[in-house]
C-alpha cells in the first residue's frame, strides 16, 4: 500500500532530499573513471618516452567503462532538483545548495561521457576552472600566480634552509606512525591506514581510511603532510559531513567543493609547518603544466617540462598522467583539477583575512563542517544557529583556538597596505652590502 501523504517538517524534507542525493551520486567516481591501467605505463616506458600513450575515447569505452547509465543518472538527479524546488523552494538557503550540487554531479557525468574528446576539457573547466581563470579581483589569474611562484621558488635553494628531509621511512613504518596519530585525533571514529598497490600518488584518503603506496619511501615531512592533508582535512570533513543528522550531503564532495578542500589542505600544511620547497614546487608546477597542456602541449611535452625540472622518468610520467587522465594526450584539452590546490589556498586565505577583518570569526570553523564552497559557509552557520546543521566534529588545533589565526590574519591585512617594492628594494640593498 502507498504511504499516506503525511506532513513533513523542514528538517525532514531536507534530510530526505539529502539522503537521495548521497545515494544518487554514489557510482559517480571521477578519478576511478579516468584512470589508466598499468599496461599504458608499461608501453610508454617501452617506447622510451617517444610515443604518446594510446589513450583515447575508445580506450575509456573498452578498458574503463562507466558502471552506470549516464542518461538514467542525469534524469535521476534532475528529479531530485525538481523535488527540491517543490519541497523547500528553489530560493531556500539549503535548497539552493542541493540544487547546485545536483547540477555539479550532472556535469560530472557529462564530463565522463566525453572522456578522450574535447568536450571533456569543456566540462572540466566548468567544474574545476582553468589556469587562465581570474581570481575574485578580476585581474590576477592562476597562471600568473604559477609563473611568479616559479621564479620565487626557483630562487631559493634547499641547502639554504638549514634542514634536510631524507626519505628513510618505509611504507610499513608510515602506516604504523599515521595510524597512531589518527587514533589520537579521531576520538569518536576509527580511521584505518593500510598499504595499497594500485594508487598513483603516495597516499589517498577515503571516507574513513588512508591508503599508502606499497614500496614507497617517505620523509618525516611527508608523514606530517599526510597527517594534516589527508587526515585532518579530507577525512575530518568527510566524517563531519557524513555524520550530520540532516545535511548528509556534506559528507560528499561535488567538484565545486574541490577548491576549498585542497585549499584548506595546503593551508594546513603551511600552518603546521610541514610544507617544504619540494612540495610547494610540485603544487605550483601543476598549474604551469596544465596551462601548457591547455595551450597545446601534448603528453610528451609535459613530460619534458618535468624532466627539465629534475624529476625522475617515473615521476615525469606520473605528473603528466595527472594532467592528461580523461582528456586528450595530444594536447589542448587537459583535466584541470590540479590547478585547484594553489588557487584554493589563495581563496581560503583571503576568506580568513576578510572574516577576521570584519569581525566574523565565528563562521571560520564551518570551513570544516563538510564538503563546502566558501559561499556555503555563512549559510551553513545560519542553519547551525537554527538547529538544522551540526557543528564540525573535528577541528585542527589552529581552528579550535582562533587566537593565533586572528593575530596572523590581522597582521596580514596590515601588511597588504605596505608598498612592497620599496621594502624589497631597501632590504635587497641591505643584503647585497
Amino acid at each position: 500500500m502507498p504511504k499516506r501523504n503525511v506532513w513533513l517538517t523542514y528538517k525532514e524534507r531536507i534530510g530526505s532530499l539529502s539522503d537521495r542525493l548521497v545515494k544518487a551520486q554514489k557510482p559517480i567516481r571521477i578519478l576511478n573513471a579516468i584512470n589508466w591501467d598499468d599496461q599504458v605505463e608499461e608501453n610508454f616506458f617501452k617506447g622510451k618516452f617517444k610515443k604518446l600513450p594510446k589513450v583515447d575515447a575508445d580506450y575509456y569505452r573498452d578498458k574503463n567503462a562507466l558502471n552506470f547509465d549516464p542518461e538514467t543518472k542525469i534524469e535521476e538527479i534532475d528529479q531530485i532538483k525538481r523535488d527540491t524546488a517543490e519541497a523547500v523552494g528553489a530560493d531556500d538557503d539549503l535548497g539552493r545548495i542541493i540544487i547546485r550540487n545536483c547540477g555539479e554531479y550532472q556535469d560530472a557525468v557529462r564530463m565522463l561521457v566525453a572522456r578522450g574528446t574535447p568536450d571533456f576539457h569543456k566540462y572540466s573547466r566548468i567544474l574545476y576552472g582553468s589556469p587562465k581563470d581570474h581570481f575574485i579581483d578580476e585581474e590576477t589569474t592562476a597562471v600568473q600566480l604559477g609563473r611568479l611562484m616559479y621564479k620565487m621558488l626557483s630562487g631559493v635553494s634547499d641547502s639554504q634552509l638549514g634542514a634536510s628531509h631524507p626519505k628513510d621511512i618505509t611504507a610499513d613504518q608510515l602506516v604504523d606512525q599515521l595510524q597512531g596519530r589518527f587514533d589520537g585525533y579521531f576520538h569518536d571514529h576509527e580511521v584505518h591506514v593500510s598499504l595499497d598497490d594500485g594508487i598513483v600518488s603516495d597516499a589517498a584518503a577515503g571516507s574513513d581510511y588512508v591508503k599508502v603506496r606499497r614500496g614507497g619511501m617517505f620523509s618525516s615531512r611527508d608523514r606530517d603532510i599526510l597527517e594534516v592533508h589527508e587526515g585532518w582535512v579530507h577525512i575530518g570533513t568527510t566524517l563531519s559531513g557524513s555524520k550530520q543528522r540532516i545535511a548528509t550531503w556534506l559528507g560528499k564532495g561535488p567538484p565545486c567543493c574541490t577548491h576549498i578542500q585542497e585549499g584548506l589542505a595546503v593551508l594546513m600544511e603551511i600552518f603546521h609547518f610541514a610544507m617544504t620547497l619540494d612540495r610547494a614546487r610540485k603544487i605550483n608546477n601543476r598549474i604551469i603544466a596544465c596551462d601548457k597542456a591547455e595551450d597545446g602541449a601534448d603528453f610528451l611535452d609535459v613530460c619534458e617540462f618535468y624532466r627539465t625540472e629534475g624529476y625522475s622518468e617515473q615521476d615525469c610520467y606520473t605528473h603528466a598522467h595527472r594532467i592528461f587522465r580523461g582528456s586528450m594526450v595530444t594536447g589542448g584539452a587537459p583535466f584541470t583539477k590540479d590547478t585547484v590546490y594553489a588557487r584554493g589556498f589563495i581563496m581560503v586565505y583571503n576568506f580568513l583575512r576578510t572574516a577576521i577583518r570584519f569581525g566574523r570569526a565565528e563562521v571560520i570553523p564551518f570551513l570544516f563542517v563538510g564538503k563546502i564552497t566558501l559561499e556555503d559557509v555563512p549559510v551553513l552557520y545560519r542553519q547551525y544557529q537554527a538547529g538544522v546543521i551540526d557543528a564540525p566534529l573535528y577541528l585542527p588545533p589552529q581552528f579550535r583556538d582562533l587566537n593565533g589565526l586572528a593575530v596572523w590574519m590581522a597582521y596580514s591585512n596590515f601588511l597588504n597596505r605596505i608598498d612592497l617594492k620599496k621594502v624589497q628594494k631597501y632590504y635587497q640593498d641591505l643584503l647585497a652590502s
